[in-house]
């Protein structure tokens, strides 16, 4: 075999024995008669939008039609619509190491952010202390970023940006609250969860996770690495849809100490009461604001099907065999010196992703979404990959290289 057919050939041995193969039929993907272009039609954009599971068009047609349509209001008993929030997020727990009973689904991951914030610096004050500075990532996703200003300014504290390896340096006695994001949306870094929450618990502080772009991609252990506070979002690996709600988990511990800055009926010890008094509710009930948006809450409930019978494990398997393959074919296909990894190497410091410094990379990402190689481009040279396990194949990652190699070979960035 020539040395330019021999990743195709590994990519049919490696798909040929892949355990979560079966899983990709569980979603609406493109096959060979939609590609205009050539037959190279590959998503690796499942790290900003997962792709649609098949189950979910149904399950929604279901809601409007029948249990809005015909129950209406009974819905809210007869179909569980109330006890919606909870339900979900113990299906979500098992994906982020979270025994059941910590997770509530609802609102945006902005909005869990500033809960979580607040609240973390308000569960570092009950000790008496005067913690007054709040830790963010400095190279955090920017709504992480305004919320930790927002919260900061609330509670009256500094907020201190820094890198996240600089994190255990900067800890004090002055420290109420860090905020971390697992992984970088950038690079794709991992960073580290276990040594960093307990270098935030040393110095007497609270942690709070972001999980964007870990959740459904690779084991977290929210439980095991005694995580107190973490947030996350559901469009990307868990395939929830546009604007699926997002989560908030509180640890159990911490939960009757729980505080939100935003009180709202649907949080309350007696939702129905309609008492001028607000009186939270127990465990991670308190977590929840306002209505749940039972659309775009039971889609994503569908599309959670997938995951049965799924190891996270056997995902975080396959996340590191595809993007190390991915780097593999992207050394034998793009001309050298045309794109740099900014992802790591190591495994224990990758997420799901691969971002590749490009020059000209917002003009490469439009030709290769052209030819059906969808990924994105993020500012000012970067452009993104991600894997998503359940439904990317190692012929995808060898076809996409290929692409990328083709179109910086066409001479695209203008040399």
């Amino acid at each position: 075999m020539s040395d330019i057919t021999e990743p195709a050939f590994k990519a049919r041995e490696l798909d040929a024995g892949d355990e979560l193969a079966g899983v990709r039929s569980q979603f609406v993907l493109d096959t060979a008669s939609d590609r205009a272009a050539d037959a190279a039609g590959v998503y690796l954009d499942g790290n900003s939008l997962g792709a649609l599971p098949a189950a979910v068009p149904g399950r929604v047609e279901d809601v409007v039609r029948r249990q809005w349509g015909e129950l209406r209001i009974r819905s809210w008993d007869e179909s569980g619509w109330w006890t919606a929030p909870e339900r979900i997020g113990d299906r979500i727990a098992p994906l982020v190491g979270a025994a059941a009973g910590q997770l509530v689904v609802g609102d945006s991951t902005s909005v869990n952010v500033f809960k979580a914030l607040v609240g973390a610096v308000r569960l570092a004050r009950l000790s008496g202390s005067a913690r007054d500075e709040i830790v963010v990532d400095a190279t955090t996703f920017p709504t992480d970023g305004y919320m930790a200003e927002s919260a900061a300014r609330m509670t009256g504290c500094t907020l201190r940006p820094v890198a996240p390896a600089e994190v255990p340096g900067v800890l004090g006695d002055r420290t109420a609250a860090v905020l971390l994001n697992h992984v970088d949306y950038r690079t794709g870094r991992l960073h580290d969860l276990p040594g960093l929450t307990a270098a935030v618990h040393a110095a007497g502080a609270v942690a709070v996770w972001d999980l964007c772009h870990s959740a459904g991609a690779l084991p977290v252990g929210l439980d095991e690495h005694g995580v107190d506070l973490a947030v996350g979002c559901t469009y990307k690996y868990l395939n929830g849809g546009p604007g699926s709600p997002a989560y908030l988990y509180v640890r159990r511990e911490l939960q009757d100490r729980f505080d939100s800055p935003l009180p709202g009926w649907n949080s309350h010890a007696e939702p129905f009461g309609m008492r001028p008094d607000y009186e939270p509710a127990p465990g991670a009930l308190r977590g929840r604001v306002g209505t749940p948006d039972i659309l775009s809450m039971l889609a994503l409930e569908a599309a959670l099907g997938v995951w049965d019978g799924v190891s996270i494990d056997a995902v975080r398997a396959k996340s590191l065999a595809l993007t190390d393959f991915f780097l593999e074919c992207v050394a034998r296909y793009v001309p050298p010196g045309r794109v740099e990894s900014l992802t790591p190497v190591a495994h224990e410091e990758r997420g799901s992703q691969v971002a590749l410094r490009c020059a000209d990379a917002g003009e490469v990402m439009k030709r290769l979404i052209g030819r059906g190689v969808v990924g994105d481009f993020r500012r000012p040279d970067v452009l993104r990959f991600g894997f998503t396990p359940l439904y990317v194949g190692f012929g995808d990652v060898e076809r996409a290289a290929g692409v990328l190699g083709e179109t910086l070979r066409d001479g695209v960035t203008g040399d």
